[in-house]
């Protein structure tokens, strides 16, 4: 299986995270979001939403990460998609509830518009509103995440086992460190996130993102 990712797209870095770190070997190929190659016709004829990550199976094309990591967790019987019918419920609630709800907010709405120039707003007024909406958003669905989803008890968001929904949900929330944010108003999710950045694939996975974050700091940006 091939799967087309950038390094620097979140929700390449979930399929990458979950592939890894459950031993499932796919053929990777990059996507230079960078220099447009996603918008260029080959890739376009892939996929045209011109997005990534794209997978590949034979004849078989998958899009939304979602989707593949679901995929790739039947193909290979993982546990972390669990067979029984309510508590697979939970880990799709979930993982709905992050792509729903927090992640328009917190990375198309406050992060994204801060660190990448294609999302910036187009004027200076625009810009600071939709920050501040989208920090005040964000604050509200970070305070759900640690009071009410996660809580003071569980290692992961469905219980005490490692699900898609938290290889979905960690890449979401790790933006937060792009901006500067250590989450210590949030010591639940604090905590969750260490328990998913000590798996061993999370170092590689991040290599590149980690240096970009890098190259971010001294900045001032709007956080929560």
């Amino acid at each position: 299986m091939k799967l087309y990712f950038h390094p620097a797209s979140t929700t390449s870095r979930v399929v990458q995270m979950f592939a890894m770190d459950q031993g499932i070997a796919l053929d990777h190929q990059v996507v230079d979001l960078f220099t447009g190659e996603h918008v260029q016709p080959a890739f376009s004829a892939i996929n045209p939403n011109q997005m990534v990550p794209v997978l590949e199976d034979g004849d078989f094309v998958l899009t939304e990460c979602s989707a593949i990591v679901k995929y790739l967790a039947d193909s290979a019987g993982s546990p972390a998609y669990p067979q029984d019918l309510k508590a697979r419920a939970r880990v799709n609630e979930m993982m709905d509830w992050f792509n729903a709800n927090i992640y328009k907010d917190l990375g198309y709405g406050l992060i994204y518009p801060q660190i990448f120039p294609r999302h910036k707003r187009p004027d200076d007024a625009v810009q600071a509103g939709t920050l501040a909406w989208a920090r005040d958003k964000s604050a509200v669905w970070l305070k759900t995440l640690d009071t009410h989803l996660i809580g003071p008890d569980k290692p992961f968001l469905c219980g005490h086992s490692i699900t898609l929904a938290d290889y979905l949900g960690a890449e979401m929330i790790a933006l937060l460190g792009m901006i500067g944010s250590d989450l210590a108003a949030y010591p639940n999710i604090r905590r969750w996130m260490a328990n998913m950045q000590a798996r061993p694939a999370w170092a590689p996975v991040h290599e590149v993102i980690n240096g970009f974050a890098g190259s971010l700091k001294g900045q001032t940006f709007v956080s929560v």
